[in-house]
């Protein structure tokens, strides 16, 4: 979908913009089927109030107290379906402050060529089921990529979150920019949520036009699914609710996007024969 020698940034942060962890789940799956190195962990004195994001204490195999700060930290990765590509990974948890000043800390440790697109990974809590596949909304502000993707620009005011802030720190040096937005089931917002990780997979897979090995989350996707199918089931109130959901969802889904549906499944089983 991207012209060959693209450079493409992938940046997902835990927080606000990460409903039950989905988001920063989706990278690090790329972090694990991708090879990458580590770039930089940017300093988190700078950006976090460790009075809002705490450093966590874990004991390590030897019985030795571990300290884990919160920070972001950006990876250079390659992908074997994507050769002529250059990827970053940007991991992190959402700063407290200087918002502007992370942005440009980040962008000053990417070699980025003449074409270079950004993506980032959110999810939110909906109104949407568990038992039917889970929606990823894409929007693009760029005039070029809405031709190429299909997206619509976002239409949302409001408050906004590191990603919205980044997207426009890249904007304002011309860089475009791709969302890709994952709807949980808000009465299962606990992390995981391995289907929703799933589906900005492949979301991701669409928008690349590549494969990416999703073998074991599909699994822990089904599981999940049939986990939180049990819990509902027990619960009389609960599968009232999810059934009304379905309904409402069954009702907007028009033929058209059932055969986009179809059409874009079929697309993903070519590449990974191709693959």
């Amino acid at each position: 979908m991207f012209p060959r020698n693209t450079t493409i940034v992938i940046a997902a942060f835990g927080g606000w913009n990460d409903a039950a962890q989905s988001a920063t789940d989706a990278l690090e799956h790329l972090l694990d089927v991708w090879h990458s190195e580590e770039v930089i962990d940017l300093p988190g004195d700078d950006y976090y109030d460790y009075q809002f994001n705490r450093p966590e204490v874990s004991i390590g195999l030897a019985g030795d107290r571990e300290v884990a700060w919160p920070g972001t930290t950006i990876f250079k990765a390659t992908a074997d379906t994507l050769p002529d590509t250059t990827i970053y990974l940007i991991h992190g948890v959402e700063p407290s402050m200087r918002w502007k000043q992370f942005c440009t800390d980040i962008m000053a440790q990417l070699e980025l060529g003449e074409s270079t697109v950004l993506v980032t990974l959110g999810a939110l809590l909906a109104d949407v089921a568990h038992t039917r596949a889970i929606p990823v909304s894409g929007t693009t502000s760029n005039t070029q990529l809405q031709t190429v993707t299909g997206f619509e620009p976002s239409r949302y005011e409001g408050p906004t979150g590191i990603l919205g802030i980044l997207q426009s720190e890249f904007e304002v040096q011309g860089i475009p920019s791709v969302a890709l937005w994952a709807a949980i089931p808000h009465y299962v917002a606990s992390p995981p949520c391995p289907k929703a990780t799933l589906a900005l997979i492949r979301g991701l897979e669409d928008l690349l036009d590549t494969s990416i090995p999703v073998t074991e989350l599909v699994e822990e996707a089904r599981a999940w699914q049939l986990g939180v199918e049990e819990l509902a089931t027990e619960d009389e109130e609960i599968s009232e609710y999810v059934r009304s959901l379905e309904e409402s969802q069954d009702t907007a889904e028009l033929p058209e996007a059932t055969g986009e549906a179809i059409a874009r499944e079929f697309e993903r089983y070519l590449r990974r024969r191709e693959n």
